[in-house]
């Protein structure tokens, strides 16, 4: 018989595959298969950085109620959209511009979305920039998802300000690795290398999804998230600041 907590993670990633976002169905599995572990792990509590309308959101969600709901899902986005999701690009949504601002603004959809569908008990939204959050946190996660904006300065500064809150045995997801450049863009592989390279990170088998790569924190070596070495040189992020904000979400 299927427990109330295996039958509302169903509902929830139901939901999850049935909201709008760019996260593939394979991807939204891993991740409530990660989320479940990380939420059964007692490291801390679990953070997204890029939630957009929720559909990774929920995904997550329901790993956690999957789990027992012992921690909460931290989402964390500025929800004024990423480069790509501003006007004049593919994957903007002009129905999410602020008509006084003229801003992009997915705030209400997304807290309406995750109210609607019951997950509010463990989904905190968290709204700022990435990397200012970052720098006052002090509570150790357990799980950590990389999904902002893919410029080269915002996904750095999201992998370097975030990789280090992760408690060892935690994990950290990284959404759109790819590694052909035909592909999509070279941050997120470049940082997922960085990580491999630190010695703080270990692939976490079972996990891979598509573009999703999900590594182990191991505890081990001194952090150098970004420090220069031959690949990190390389991936080195320009002095220009991307039209993005910040951090937003893709999913």
């Amino acid at each position: 018989m299927i427990s109330a907590e295996h039958a509302r993670a169903d509902e929830l990633q139901r939901l999850a595959e049935a909201t709008t976002g760019l996260l593939k169905p394979a991807e939204g599995r891993s991740l409530r298969n990660a989320a479940a572990r990380a939420d059964s792990s007692g490291l801390g509590p679990l953070l997204e950085i890029g939630s957009y309308l929720g559909r990774s959101t929920l995904f997550l969600a329901a790993g956690i109620v999957e789990a027992g709901a012992s921690t909460v899902l931290y989402s964390l986005d500025h929800h004024h959209g990423s480069e790509e999701m501003q006007a004049g690009w593919p994957d903007h949504d002009p129905t999410l511009v602020d008509a006084t601002s003229g801003k992009m603004d997915s705030l209400p959809r997304w807290r309406r979305r995750i109210e609607d569908c019951g997950a509010d008990d463990v989904v905190i939204g968290v709204l700022g920039r990435s990397e200012i959050i970052a720098a006052n946190w002090t509570t150790p996660l357990s799980f950590v998802f990389i999904d902002g904006g893919h410029g080269a300065e915002v996904e750095w500064a999201d992998y370097r300000g975030w990789s280090e809150k992760i408690a060892p045995g935690g994990l950290l997801a990284i959404h759109d690795v790819f590694p052909d450049p035909s592909d999509g863009g070279r941050p997120p592989y470049e940082c997922y290398l960085d990580a491999l390279d630190s010695g703080r990170f270990v692939e976490a088998t079972g996990y891979a999804a598509d573009s999703l790569r999900v590594l182990l924190t191991t505890g081990a070596g001194a952090s150098n998230a970004g420090a220069e070495s031959p690949k990190s040189m390389l991936a080195t992020p320009p002095a220009t600041t991307s039209a993005a904000i910040n951090t937003a979400a893709s999913e």
